[in-house]
């Protein structure tokens, strides 16, 4: 298995980003990983590692970056103080809009990579990085093969950069996972996208993991929910070995 830390030259700066590989040679298809508000830290890496293990390219992008360096963020601790006062200066730095536009200059890095396979990516995010995967999506319909968000919040609003709005454009599959204990993604948020999937004609599948909580399938964070984090793996593999091989 490979570990490499390496930056990206995007419109608005240097992103800085961990690339994890299978073991051994060969080319594989590429994951672009979207992560949670905490930003950059050990669990972020891991998870991606054991994607990677599955067969994936797995780029996992520092999309705050636009704020500048920060030392990792202990969940526990954040959620204890206040998420808003520490994590909202680092958020506001990026967003669906901006993240769909470093992933031009995503793609184009893994475009210069000789281990990946194919031109077809999947693409898979956690809480602001659920939307920012289906944005992906539907910003680059000729190269995202497969989208999937983890408890994904604000995926269907009345903002203009709102991930549903995108759904004529979407030719992925899609898999939306959220949880019913989630004020960010409540009932009438989860028809409004699904209603715009349907009017769409997305192949897609939506669900609400009983019991979870935002945030489950992160394992540093206090609601950790191993069982229905294990699921939402078992659903992610799936769709990505269905689309992406």
């Amino acid at each position: 298995m490979s570990d490499e830390q390496i930056t990206i030259q995007t419109r608005d700066g240097t992103c800085p980003a961990h690339v994890l590989t299978p073991a051994g040679e060969g080319t594989w298809p590429a994951v672009i990983f979207y992560m949670d508000a905490l930003g950059m830290r050990p669990t972020v890496v891991e998870m991606a590692r054991r994607l990677a293990a599955n067969g994936y390219v797995v780029l996992v992008p520092d999309l705050l970056y636009r704020y500048g360096p920060y030392d990792p963020f202990d969940p526990e601790e954040v959620f204890a103080k206040g998420f808003r006062e520490i994590i909202g200066p680092l958020m506001a730095t990026t967003g669906n809009d901006k993240a769909a536009a470093d992933t031009e200059a995503f793609l184009a890095y893994l475009d210069t990579r000789t281990d990946v396979a194919g031109t077809k990516i999947g693409t898979v995010g956690f809480c602001m990085g659920g939307g920012m995967a289906i944005t992906a999506a539907g910003t680059f319909p000729d190269r995202v093969a497969a989208a999937v968000s983890f408890h994904g919040g604000n995926l269907a609003t009345d903002a203009e950069t709102s991930p549903h709005r995108l759904a004529p454009k979407i030719t992925a599959e899609v898999y939306v996972a959220g949880a019913d204990e989630d004020n960010s993604y409540p009932p009438e948020m989860a028809e409004r996208l699904t209603k715009a999937f349907d009017d769409a004609g997305v192949t897609y599948k939506a669900e609400i993991y009983p019991g979870a909580h935002h945030g489950w399938m992160k394992p540093d964070f206090p609601v950790y929910n191993e069982a229905a984090a294990e699921r939402g793996w078992r659903e992610m593999l799936a769709l990505f070995k269905r689309t992406l091989g």
